[in-house]
């Protein structure tokens, strides 16, 4: 017996996947990865077109190599991110990166970089230690930002109160 249905093929709805603090998270073209509250953390978006396999990490602090929270500090969330990537598809040789945050949110009476300026920094050197390019950044400031990946494109949409909306 066959049965009919007028019914139209399922189709799969977009997944919306909620990064927090200190977390990341791996999607495929069908995905938009989003996070918020991005004051003095960094967020580090990463792309490969032709697998279509996007990652998103929300760091808060810029190194913490031998540590067990590896999503909390930007140069282990890179490593883990790319990593958690390959093992959905993605290519190290075709990743590319956007940046956004490491806003300066308080000044202090000293000389020191802020951790935002910190964060920025490690984000870059740790990426370009892995021949990772970067596209695009909306970084510094004293602005809070929220941020999401469109898997199908590789957009990073950044929106923030103070500075509004724009597309890296």
């Amino acid at each position: 017996m066959e049965v009919y249905t007028s019914d139209p093929p399922a189709r799969r709805r977009t997944d919306r996947i909620k990064v927090g603090i200190a977390d990341f998270a791996v999607g495929d073209s069908e995905s938009r990865l989003s996070t918020s509250g991005l004051g003095s953390c960094v967020g580090i978006a990463l792309y490969d077109d032709r697998a279509g396999i996007s990652g998103l990490a929300h760091a808060m602090l810029p190194a913490g190599e031998g540590r067990e929270d590896e999503a909390k500090y930007v140069d282990t969330a890179v490593h883990a991110l790319i990593v958690a990537m390959e093992g959905a598809g993605a290519s190290r040789r075709r990743i590319r990166a956007k940046l956004a945050g490491g806003s300066t949110m308080f000044e202090f009476d000293s000389t020191d970089e802020s951790v935002g300026d910190r964060n920025v920094a490690a984000a870059r050197e740790t990426l370009l230690a892995l021949g990772i390019p970067i596209d695009g950044t909306d970084v510094g400031g004293d602005h809070g930002r929220s941020l999401e990946l469109d898997g199908a494109t590789g957009d990073l949409h950044v929106r923030s109160a103070s500075a509004g909306t724009h597309t890296l």
